[in-house]
C-alpha cells in the first residue's frame, strides 16, 4: 500500500530522535528526556512501522531482540583480525621501538596512537551503505561467529551510521564490554530475583554476546569502544589512526575517551603508567594499554607476521586474577562485634601485590562459592580494591584432595562469649566491651586519621597496649605517660614523648570528628558531619529521640535506631564524660538558619583523582559544611568536578558534558572565597 509522505517523514524523524537519545543514554550517560518520554517515542514508532509495514533491520525498534536462533553461523573475516604481541616492562617497550626504527631505517621519534586495553570481547561490525548488516566475534582471527542478533540489542552501537553514503562498505572493529556499574547493578538485580551471581564483567559480556536468544542478551547492559577499521570500500580514509577515531566518532560510533597520541616510546610509557595509576577510577575494566603506530602508511610499511601486526603492541598491567589454594579460614572480630571469615591463602602475586589472606565477607558468601578449606580458588584484585575470592576451581580428582567444611564458631575466638545471629546474614560476638578484639578495633578506629588523628598510635602499638592491659578503653589513651610507652619493646624515650604530644594535640578536635571516633554503627564521616551541623551540640544529639533523628538529612529509621541505642547506653555516656574530663573539647557550632551560610546549597560536587594538599574526606567535609552534596559519579546534574592527578573517566565525562572543572589549587581558592 502507498504510505503517505507525512508518515514516512514522521517515521524517519522518530528513528533519528530515538537513536539520538540512545546515544546520549548508553554512550554518554547523559539522557535529555525521562524514560517515560523515550518509551512513548518508541511505542509510536512501533505502531507506525506495524500499521504501514515499514519494519526495517536498521530501525531502533528492532533492538529488543527477535526470536532465538538455532545456532551460530560462521563468518570469515575479509581481513584477518590479528592478535597483539605483549610487553610487560619498560625494557621490552624500548626494544619494541628499537625494532620499529630498525625496520623503518629511521632515527626520528615515532608517533603512536595509545588507548586503554579494554577487558572485553573483540568484534567486527560490517556496515553496507551505512546500515549494520553483520556482527561477528574475532574467533581464531580468520573465522568468527555471527552475533548480529545480539549486537543489535546494544544501545551504544548505531544500527545506521551518520553521514555515510550509499555504495560504501566499512568494517568497524572494537571491544564489547560490560562496565563496572552495569556489572554491579546486574548482580544486584540477579541476587534480588534469586538468580546466578556473575563472576566478572568480561565473562559476563562474553556469555551475553554468545546467547542464542537475543532477548536474554538485551538484559545485559553491554557497551562498545571502537579501536580500528578493517575492510573499507567507497570511503577515503585519513592518513592516521587518530584521525580515523575522529571520523568514526562523527559517524556516531563510540570511541574511548581515554585515548591519546604520544611521540616516542618514553611518552608512551608515561601514558601507560598514568593509565595504571587511574585504573581503579575508570568506569570499565582494563588489563593494559595498546600502542599503535599512528601513521597508516608506516603501518603498511611495517606489515604483519603470521599472527600479529608489527606496528602494534599491548603493554600489559599486572594480572588481576590468579589461582591459589585456601590453606585455612579464620574468624575475625570487628569493633562492633561482627564475626567475619577470612581466608588464609597460599601467597600469590596478583594486581601488583602479594596476597596471603582476604575477607570472605560472611557465611552466605562461603555457601554461594561452595568453598571448603583446601580448595583451589581464583583471587581477583582490581586497582586498590581488597582482594576477593571469586570462584572455586573444580578438582580433577576431588577424592585425592583433603577438603574441610567451614562453619561459624559457636563462641567468639577472642573472648569465648556466645556468638549470636544478627539479621539474615551477620553473626556477632555477644561479649561487647569485655571482648579484647572489639576493644582493639574500637581503639584503632578512635585513633585513626579520620577520627581523632593521633599520629604515632598505630595498629600494632594499640594491639600491644591492649594485650598488656595498659589500656582497656579509648579513655585510657589520655592517661598514657611517656614512661609507660618508653618501657615497651622497641620504643625509645623520644618516640614515647612524641606519641604523648600527639595524644595531647588530639584533644583539640571537632564535634564531627569526635562523633565519628565514637564508632556508632552506620555513622561515617559524612553522617557525623550531618548530625553535628543539624544539632550543633553533643547534648542535643544525646537527647534526640527517633523522630528528631530522622529529620536529619540521609538518616533513616535503622540508622536512627543505632544512634539512639548508642546514646541510651550508660557505659557510652560515662565514656564520653571521661573523655571530656580528660580535656577533649571542640569549638561550639553556631546554629544557622540563614541559607547564605551554606553558599553551595543545592549544588553537587564530584571529587576524582588524588588530592595532594588535603585528604578527600577533608575536602568532602568542607563541601558538605557549605551545603553541597558530594556524589560518586558524574551526571548532567553535577555542578562541579574537582580533579586531582590521576583523574580518569569522571574527568573525561565532565569535559564531555561541559561541567565546571577545578584542579586542587583552584578548589582551595574557591573554598577560601566562600568562607572569607
Amino acid at each position: 500500500m502507498a504510505v503517505p509522505e507525512k508518515i514516512l517523514l514522521e517515521v524517519d524523524t522518530l528513528r533519528q530522535q530515538i537513536e539520538h537519545h540512545n546515544r546520549l543514554y548508553h554512550s554518554q550517560d547523559a539522557p535529555e528526556i525521562p524514560d517515560a518520554d523515550f518509551d512513548a517515542l518508541l511505542r509510536r514508532l512501533e505502531e507506525l512501522e506495524t500499521r504501514y509495514e515499514l519494519l526495517d533491520e536498521a530501525s531502533p525498534s528492532q533492538r529488543v531482540g527477535g526470536e532465538a536462533i538455532a545456532g551460530f553461523s560462521q563468518v570469515r573475516h575479509e581481513i584477518p583480525m590479528l592478535s597483539l604481541n605483549k610487553v610487560f616492562d619498560e625494557a621490552d617497550l624500548q626494544s619494541f621501538e628499537t625494532r620499529l626504527k630498525k625496520r623503518l631505517e629511521a632515527e626520528s621519534s615515532i608517533q603512536y596512537s595509545c588507548e586503554p586495553k579494554v577487558d572485553g570481547i573483540a568484534v567486527s561490525l560490517l556496515y553496507t551503505d551505512g546500515v549494520l548488516v553483520r556482527a561477528a566475534t574475532r574467533g581464531d582471527g580468520v573465522t568468527g561467529e555471527n552475533i548480529t542478533h545480539n549486537v543489535r540489542t546494544i544501545g551504544s552501537i548505531p544500527l545506521q551510521l551518520k553521514t555515510v553514503k550509499k555504495n560504501t562498505v566499512v568494517e568497524i572493529r572494537g571491544e564489547i564490554f560490560l562496565d563496572k556499574d552495569g556489572f554491579k547493578k546486574l548482580n544486584e538485580t540477579s541476587e534480588k530475583e534469586g538468580g546466578k551471581i556473575f563472576v566478572n564483567p568480561r565473562n559476563t559480556a562474553a556469555g551475553a554476546i554468545r546467547q542464542l536468544d537475543p532477548k536474554k542478551a538485551a538484559k545485559i547492559p553491554l557497551k562498545m569502544y571502537c579501536y580500528s577499521v578493517g575492510l573499507v570500500e567507497g570511503i577515503k580514509l585519513p592518513k592516521t589512526l587518530s584521525e580515523i577515531f575522529t571520523l568514526i566518532e562523527k559517524w556516531g560510533l563510540p570511541v574511548n575517551p581515554d585515548r591519546s597520541v604520544e611521540s616516542g616510546v618514553d611518552a608512551c610509557l608515561e601514558y601507560c603508567l598514568d593509565l595504571l595509576a587511574k585504573r581503579n577510577d575508570l568506569s570499565y575494566e582494563i588489563d593494559g594499554a595498546v600502542l599503535k603506530v599512528d601513521d597508516l602508511d608506516l603501518q603498511l610499511q611495517l606489515g604483519t607476521n603470521a599472527r600479529s601486526p608489527r606496528w602494534a603492541m599491548a603493554y600489559k598491567f599486572p594480572a588481576e586474577e590468579k589461582s591459589t589454594t585456601v590453606l585455612d579460614v579464620e574468624f575475625q572480630v570487628g569493633r562492633t562485634g561482627t564475626i567475619t571469615p577470612v581466608a588464609r591463602l597460599e601467597p600469590v602475586f596478583v594486581g601488583g601485590v602479594t596476597v596471603s589472606n582476604t575477607t570472605l565477607h560472611n557465611m552466605d558468601e562461603i555457601e554461594r562459592l561452595g568453598l571448603r578449606i583446601g580448595d583451589r580458588v581464583i583471587v581477583r584484585r582490581a586497582g586498590d580494591v581488597i582482594p576477593k575470592v571469586v570462584k572455586v576451581i573444580p578438582h580433577e580428582d576431588a577424592k585425592k584432595i583433603k577438603r574441610r567444611s567451614i562453619s561459624i564458631p559457636q563462641v567468639c575466638p577472642a573472648c569465648a562469649s556466645a556468638v549470636v545471629k544478627d539479621g539474615d546474614v551477620l553473626y556477632r560476638c555477644s561479649g561487647g566491651i569485655i571482648c579484647p578484639a572489639q576493644r582493639k578495633e574500637s581503639i584503632k578506629h578512635f585513633a585513626s586519621r579520620s577520627a581523632m588523628d593521633i599520629e604515632g598510635l598505630g595498629n600494632k602499638l594499640i594491639e600491644l597496649l591492649v594485650d598488656k592491659e595498659i589500656i582497656t578503653s579509648v579513655a585510657d589513651i589520655y592517661r598514657l605517660s611517656p614512661e609507660q610507652l618508653a618501657s615497651l619493646e622497641r620504643m625509645g624515650e623520644k618516640s614515647a614523648a612524641n606519641i604523648v604530644a600527639a595524644i595531647h594535640k588530639s584533644k583539640q578536635t571537632s564535634l564531627p570528628r569526635f562523633l565519628f571516633a565514637l564508632g556508632i554503627r552506620e555513622v561515617g564521616e559524612a553522617m557525623a558531619l550531618q548530625l553535628a551541623t543539624h544539632f550543633c551540640i553533643l547534648e542535643s544529639i544525646i537527647a534526640a529521640d527517633l523522630d528528631s533523628l530522622v529529620q536529619v538529612s540521609d538518616v533513616g529509621p535503622i540508622m536512627a535506631e543505632h544512634i539512639r541505642v548508642f546514646f541510651s547506653n550508660s557505659d557510652n555516656i560515662s565514656l564520653i564524660k571521661e573523655l571530656q574530663d580528660s580535656g577533649v573539647t571542640w569549638p561550639i557550632i553556631e546554629p544557622s538558619h540563614d541559607d547564605s551560610a551554606k553558599p553551595l546549597l543545592g549544588e553537587t560536587y564530584v571529587l576524582t583523582g588524588t588530592l595532594e594538599q588535603m585528604s578527600r574526606s577533608e575536602a568532602k567535609a568542607k563541601l558538605v559544611a557549605l551545603g553541597a552534596k558530594v556524589a560518586g559519579s558524574v551526571s548532567k546534574n553535577t555542578s562541579c568536578v574537582v580533579a586531582g592527578p590521576g583523574a580518569g573517566s569522571k574527568l573525561a565525562k565532565a569535559e564531555e558534558l561541559g561541567i565546571k572543572i577545578l584542579d586542587e589549587g583552584e578548589f582551595i581558592v574557591h573554598l577560601d572565597a566562600l568562607t572569607a
